[in-house]
């Protein structure tokens, strides 16, 4: 029997981090288990679902929107109940100003806002149903089913032409248990080569995946339950093979012999294969050396201070790069190892700091080589513990470099606001156009910010993000309310992994 591997965490980080940080093992002969699939969807026109652009615009406008979960948010005097703040973009970005705030109380969304639920501890985004609107997919693993807490839950809430409105409930396995945190992680990409988003779902019981195309009740084409995943923290989805459709990498989470976690990629026949030299608890797919290939980028943020199994990380955490060819990423592929202590890397790694512990990859210049925002939550700034910050690493021809790297904190000059203890800047990191300009965005969320967290965003330039002008939106800004518990907005931004 295996045991589950001793990780300390910070007391700063929330109670329910821990459900989804610590992950018992996971075999290395994966089964999966088909489940009834729901209404039969009728073909429709491939209207571009996988693009970038339809992926993000919720309302059809030619340009990519912004979800930002709220887990923490109250609904009237429903502490916790949580919510999702879409920030619609334009021109001159995504800000406060353009938003719809999304509950469970929101006509047309189902579910009922109950105290802890959390919705929105997961986003994501991609046009399910294929009308060329992109579609709102929230994750909610502290959803309780009758008397069990923690079941977990996904909604889809349906985009079109004046935005978000209705919604529908994604079924889940049948069986799920309490604790089973459905909802945990999410990411979609078309694993079938049909312009049809897949979806692909994480929890503490396993995993499950939804071929698209859905219908407007929430069905799938196909589901398809993979049970001997066991605990499972993450998913990544992107092509790194050229061929068109995306991979699927699998990352259970920290496991007896491996406190980093396995990362298994899916075969196009189903079966896992792990890659033995990779590590990792978050992750996101990009083409970093612009070879027409999606690159594999893991967080591995647990260093020895925070474990007492084998192979922790880099003191103060690591990432690691996996390249993509026309073979894909093979098994014996040795990733490269970028941390705090990597020549050209701003800082210093130190225990605790969470480099690592979320990902955003985007072009944030427009060279065409996907550049890669590392958030490191657990970093000390001055004499703030857990004030956090956030490491900008640049693509090239070569692949990723450490020449102009920089490291941004709430001290950084052009940034507004001061570091502060718990603070958590970088627990949420994304890089994505919203201005439509060929050059993406930085967002870097920041939960733990005066009770109420914040959204840091930067636009990008020719010569990267400028900081000068960049804005800060909090929580209440936004629309959201608080009763007892901390808001945490900016919690969770697309494809982000982290749960703190």
């Amino acid at each position: 029997m295996s045991h589950r591997p001793h990780v300390r965490i910070p007391r700063r980080f929330s109670s329910r981090f821990l459900a989804t940080a610590i992950a018992v093992s996971a075999t290395t002969t994966l089964t999966a288990v088909a489940l009834p699939a729901g209404p039969a969807a009728a073909a429709t026109p491939n209207r571009g679902a996988n693009t970038a652009a339809v992926q993000d615009d919720f309302n059809g406008d030619g340009y990519r929107d912004l979800a930002v979960g709220a887990p923490g948010a109250a609904n009237g005097t429903v502490d916790a109940a949580g919510a999702v703040v879409v920030l619609y973009g334009s021109a001159s970005g995504a800000t406060a100003s353009h938003r719809t705030v999304i509950t469970q109380a929101t006509t047309g969304v189902p579910g009922t806002p109950e105290e802890w639920d959390e919705f929105g501890t997961a986003v994501t985004s991609a046009d399910l149903d294929r009308d060329g609107y992109a579609d709102l997919l929230v994750g909610t693993p502290s959803e309780s089913a009758g008397t069990m807490d923690g079941v977990g839950s996904l909604t889809v809430v349906w985009g079109g032409p004046t935005g978000l409105k209705g919604g529908a409930s994604v079924s889940p396995p049948t069986g799920l248990d309490e604790g089973c945190g459905f909802g945990a992680g999410l990411a979609v990409g078309d694993v079938t080569g049909d312009g049809a988003p897949d979806v692909a779902v994480t929890g503490n019981c396993g995993a499950t995946t939804y071929t698209g195309p859905f219908t407007r009740t929430g069905g799938a084409a196909q589901r398809l339950f993979v049970n001997d995943l066991g605990t499972n923290r993450g998913v990544v989805m992107g092509d790194v093979d050229g061929d068109g459709r995306a991979e699927r990498f699998w990352l259970p989470g920290p496991t007896d012999g491996d406190v980093s976690g396995p990362v298994y990629a899916e075969g196009d026949d189903g079966r896992y294969t792990e890659l033995p030299l990779a590590d990792g608890l978050s992750g996101q797919i990009g083409d970093i050396n612009g070879d027409g290939y999606g690159d594999l980028v893991t967080g591995v943020p647990y260093d020895a201070s925070l474990t007492s199994g084998a192979t922790p990380a880099h003191r103060g955490g690591e990432i690691q790069v996996l390249y993509g060819s026309a073979q894909g990423i093979t098994p014996e592929q040795k990733p490269q190892i970028i941390h705090q202590d990597t020549s050209g890397v701003p800082g210093t790694g130190e225990d605790g700091d969470l480099f690592g512990m979320s990902l955003g990859v985007g072009d944030t210049n427009g060279d065409k080589y996907a550049d890669v925002l590392v958030g490191t939550p657990g970093e000390a700034v001055g004499s703030a513990k857990y004030a956090g910050g956030a490491t900008l690493l640049r693509g090239s021809a070569s692949g990723l470099t450490t020449t102009g790297a920089k490291a941004y904190t709430q001290n950084t000059d052009g940034v507004p606001g001061t570091s502060e203890g718990g603070d958590r800047f970088g627990a949420a990191t994304h890089l994505v156009d919203v201005t439509k300009d060929g050059k993406a965005e930085v967002m870097v969320g920041a939960p733990g910010e005066n009770s109420d967290g914040l959204l840091w965003t930067a636009r990008g330039s020719a010569s990267g993000p400028v900081t000068s002008g960049s804005t800060t939106t909090s929580g209440t800004a936004a629309g959201v309310k608080r009763r007892y518990a901390e808001i945490n907005f900016g919690a969770a931004l697309p494809g982000a992994q982290s749960t703190i």
